[in-house]
């Protein structure tokens, strides 16, 4: 099972402010609903709580160290360990949607990454950590020129034999 990461961020690294994506880019997000459908979608609760329900057509997993934490539709665990045991056997891609402390904890694990920046500044509180870009080869690259134009790419680990 590939353990990917999805994110949109700003030029600056910025991925949230406040508890909220700071954008709305309507093509993005109809891109993220094609590349997760029907796969894993894992996510802390601060993430979980901004969008404010489980997504459809994907297991919805919720990390959080809350005991009682209650996410409807949605698995609830208390690591990333626990999460990824409980992707299905035949999961063939598990999706990390977020938000920033998740993304540190997984992406110097991830086998695929999948990034839309906006090629502008936004402020923010929450940021998309830094990786080796020289530990992955761009798979895909695409410049879409929208009312908010961005950048979409995916990023495959490169594993040595």
């Amino acid at each position: 099972m590939l353990k990917s990461l999805i994110v949109a961020m700003a030029s600056n690294s910025v991925i949230g402010d406040k508890g909220e994506i700071p954008w709305k880019i309507p093509g993005e997000q109809k891109m993220f609903k094609e590349i997760t459908m029907g796969h894993t979608m894992i996510m802390g609760r601060k993430t979980h709580e901004s969008i404010g329900r489980a997504l459809p057509g994907r297991t919805n997993i919720v990390i959080t160290r809350q005991p009682d934490y209650e996410a409807p539709d949605c698995i609830v665990v208390h690591d990333l360990k626990s999460a990824l045991q409980h992707c299905q056997s035949d999961e063939s891609e598990a999706f990390i949607i977020g938000g920033g402390q998740i993304f540190q904890e997984t992406i110097s694990s991830a086998d695929r990454i999948y990034l839309t920046v906006l090629p502008r500044e936004m402020p923010g509180d929450t940021y998309f950590p830094e990786f080796s870009e020289s530990d992955y080869e761009v798979i895909k690259s695409n410049f879409i020129d929208a009312v908010e134009p961005y950048h979409f790419y995916i990023y495959e680990r490169i594993h040595e034999n």
